[in-house]
């Protein structure tokens, strides 16, 4: 039976908004240099006629979510487009529910078919990753949670009980027993007022001076690593490695942790970049770590996606790993079906991003929780708009340990304008994040007092 706070979209709005890295930031063996992110605005209407509107962004970061050799123009202007031919396909999608329904839907019935236009429109090249297709897809999913939010006067966390939402769990998710009955709301906590944050060290970072090349900004912020530790009181590190250079990654992990005592950090996490076919790659590694650095290894929080993203063609058992040290997947954890597959393989925990949509992230999160997995929120360096969706979903997770978050250290100047609304969320001090800026409907996001330029609309 309906509900009569179900909604559908009516309209939709897509925004590119362009953005310079201050220094570059490698994922795999892509170099990042510039992003464009999709920030759109829904607007929603109940069958009684109420209406509202809502945003939601996501950073386009081509690098991250399609490691190809194609040409990087190429790929990113295919991921725009399909950015562009998710909004035009919702604004006629002829289907009312709560958000997640909505975004479920159109995941599970829309975006395959989208997908295989695309793919058919391009003729040889390689096709577009589901991935992509997910993260492009991604800011109007978190836009539709912040209408509804707006159109009740309520936050999107509080939003997800029985009461608002017309399927269980058990339509969705298998096996489906243990899901009778019960609702993303379930598996939330109450969020903190404030979060652990952990900082991202580059695999093109300095570690000291004996690295600089001359060509670093002079820009006011951190370049070194121990700088960015003394002015942010991080305790938190997150070490890019390369999964390609044993002894690098070695050396690396071993210079980070010997900063990490130094500086009285207590966390580090490992992510090996995708990179790794061979188990024995990290185990070795792991096993070195604890041989010759045991305080570094003793501060190793967990490990993050050493393999290939593509799942169900690398179904590598990684039991030997996650005996070693929580291993956490990421980029490979595309939906709830691919963190089964994971946990069967030995994954013992999972990494949620906004940019995956909200909607899917919830479902995985419940999941996970339901299997006894642990659970991390990692970045995609969200800037502006999309800090906030992703921090919250954080506090309401029940993470491992608090939340990745590192736009401060490649672009902070271009979220001033929400910074000055929600500077605790922007600037982290004494290792933390702070949330008592929100507003109360919604993601909290203040909007009208933001003062931002957007370029011309699309769609």
């Amino acid at each position: 039976m309906p509900k009569s706070s179900d909604i559908r979209v009516i309209d939709a709005q897509l925004f590119i908004l362009p953005v310079e890295l201050r220094i570059p930031l490698k994922f795999g063996n892509q170099v990042l240099t510039s992003v464009k992110c999709a920030r759109v605005r829904v607007r929603v209407r109940t069958k009684d006629g109420i209406e509202a509107e809502g945003w939601g962004e996501t950073p386009l970061s081509v690098a991250w979510v399609w490691p190809s050799q194609l040409d990087y123009t190429e790929r990113e202007e295919r991921l725009v487009d399909f950015c562009r031919a998710s909004g035009k396909a919702l604004q006629g999608l002829d289907v009312s529910g709560h958000p997640l329904e909505i975004g479920m839907d159109f995941i599970s019935s829309i975006l395959p078919q989208l997908k295989s236009v695309h793919d058919t429109q391009h003729g040889d090249a390689p096709p577009l990753p589901y991935l992509a297709a997910l993260v492009a897809f991604s800011p109007y999913d978190i836009a539709i949670h912040d209408a509804f939010g707006n159109l009740h006067g309520k936050s999107v966390f509080s939003l997800l009980g029985s009461e608002w939402l017309n399927r269980d769990l058990a339509y969705y998710l298998e096996p489906k027993e243990p899901f009778n009955g019960r609702y993303p709301g379930d598996y939330l906590v109450s969020a903190a007022n404030q979060l652990p944050v952990w900082h991202l060290v580059g695999g093109l970072d300095a570690l000291d001076r004996s690295e600089l090349e001359g060509n670093e900004p002079n820009d006011g912020y951190p370049v070194l690593l121990r700088d960015w530790i003394r002015q942010d009181g991080l305790n938190c590190l997150k070490v890019k490695l390369r999964g390609t250079d044993f002894e690098w990654d070695c050396r690396r992990l071993e210079s980070i942790g010997t900063i990490a005592v130094e500086e009285g950090v207590d966390w580090l996490s490992a992510d090996f970049n995708c990179t790794v076919t061979d188990p024995g790659y990290v185990n070795d590694a792991l096993d070195r770590l604890a041989r010759d650095s045991p305080l570094t290894y003793e501060k190793l929080l967990y490990v993050e996606q050493p393999f290939p993203y593509d799942l169900a063609a690398n179904q590598i058992d990684v039991h030997s790993v996650s005996k070693r040290k929580p291993l956490y997947m990421d980029e490979s954890a595309h939906d709830w079906n691919y963190v089964r597959m994971g946990r069967e393989l030995g994954w013992t925990g999972v990494a949620l991003k906004t940019c995956k949509t909200l909607s899917g992230a919830l479902l995985s999160l419940c999941w996970a929780k339901a299997n006894n997995m642990g659970l991390m929120v990692q970045d995609l360096t969200n800037p502006m708009l999309a800090q906030l969706p992703h921090v919250q979903l954080a506090a309401h997770a029940g993470t491992i340990m608090g939340v990745e978050s590192n736009s401060m250290q490649f672009y902070p100047e271009e979220s001033l304008p929400e910074a000055k609304i929600h500077p605790g969320l922007f600037k982290r001090d004494k290792g933390v994040l702070k949330l008592s800026s929100l507003g109360n409907t919604g993601f909290g996001y203040r909007l009208d007092e933001i003062k931002r330029e957007l370029p011309h609309g699309e769609i």
